[in-house]
């Protein structure tokens, strides 16, 4: 099913708190926790996502005035109007028509930044959603179409904030009409394992080593592949689990991006090779440095985890199917 297309702002139904002189129609306080994703998964260039069980949690509480930033987490983020989480919530309010409060947040991040995880997805999503119930507008149980609009145009690209957003393996588009994408249940026995290195790199940088055109027979080819793994990925898609790791093998192969990244990587791009070689499917995770194999039961899982050298982090996960999710709402603030 799609996001759906339009916009659905909601009215505030609650006493709200008074900001500024004035009722914002808000609640008080919010918790909310997004996962990780994985974007592209090799073909699906800009267009792919899945949701990976390892979350962000960030906790907001209206105040009369000014910021407080207080942040738990190996990375240094900025803690002034500049976070990624704070900037959302101001454009939500915006959005929403709200009066702008003043905000003390709580994040405890746990998702590596830089390393083509969906940090930056993540703290957008963390902030949409919060601001969302904040205001006890529509959030994404119930369409999320505003949501989502507002989460591309902040990040750029919409596939790992509409993985973010709705869990699951997403296809993501933009048109004229803003951001939309399609959520897909995956099969049950997908394992993912992500392998993060130490190194970090951003996904400007990694854009900066694509060509602007690529040959016709590379598009044609990495096209019938990404229709083949959308395909394989479904729960709808009955298949046993050896024919389901050969088919997903074949599915992630890209001629379009990873060609030209993997080689400013060496690291990362021998482990994708490595495993590939064994049967698992490897990709870039989004832009990398991470690599994500799609492992097909435990056993492979098992196979994959193994394969990594002392340059990565191993990271056996699940597949987070429930997407941005709203934690605990305090009316009173």
């Amino acid at each position: 099913m799609t996001t759906g297309a339009g916009a659905t702002t909601g009215t505030s139904t609650g006493e709200g708190v008074t900001v500024g002189g004035a009722s914002s129609g808000v609640a008080g306080r919010v918790r909310v926790r997004v996962p990780a994703t994985s974007a592209n998964l090799g073909p699906g260039f800009d267009s792919f996502g899945l949701a990976l069980g390892l979350y962000d949690e960030v906790e907001v509480a209206l105040t009369a005035s000014g910021l407080t930033v207080d942040v738990t987490g190996a990375d240094a983020v900025a803690q002034d109007e500049t976070h990624l989480v704070v900037r959302a919530i101001r454009a939500a309010f915006d959005v929403l028509g709200r009066p702008q409060p003043g905000l003390a947040l709580r994040c405890v991040n746990r998702i590596p930044h830089g390393r083509g995880l969906g940090s930056s997805a993540a703290a957008i999503v963390a902030g949409i959603v919060a601001a969302a119930a904040l205001a006890e507008a529509d959030g994404p149980a119930s369409g999320a179409g505003w949501m989502l609009r507002l989460a591309d145009e902040l990040e750029g690209h919409p596939d790992n904030v509409a993985a973010a957003l709705v869990g699951g393996f997403t296809v993501a588009w933009s048109d004229a009409h803003g951001a939309d994408c399609l959520r897909v249940e995956p099969f049950e026995q997908v394992r993912p394992v992500v392998f993060v290195p130490t190194l970090r790199q951003s996904t400007e940088a990694s854009r900066g080593a694509l060509p602007e055109r690529v040959p016709l027979v590379d598009a044609a080819r990495t096209l019938g592949r990404a229709a083949l793994l959308a395909l394989a990925m479904s729960a709808a898609e009955p298949a046993a689990a050896d024919t389901r790791a050969t088919t997903l093998l074949r599915a992630t192969e890209d001629f379009l991006h990873q060609p030209y990244r993997l080689p400013a990587t060496a690291a990362t791009g021998e482990l994708v090779g490595r495993l590939r070689a064994m049967g698992i499917a490897a990709t870039l995770s989004g832009s990398g440095p991470s690599v994500l194999a799609l492992a097909v039961g435990g056993k492979q899982a098992t196979v994959a985890a193994g394969a990594v050298t002392g340059e990565f982090t191993v990271l056996p996960l699940s597949v987070d199917r429930g997407g941005a999710q709203v934690l605990t709402v305090d009316r009173n603030g």
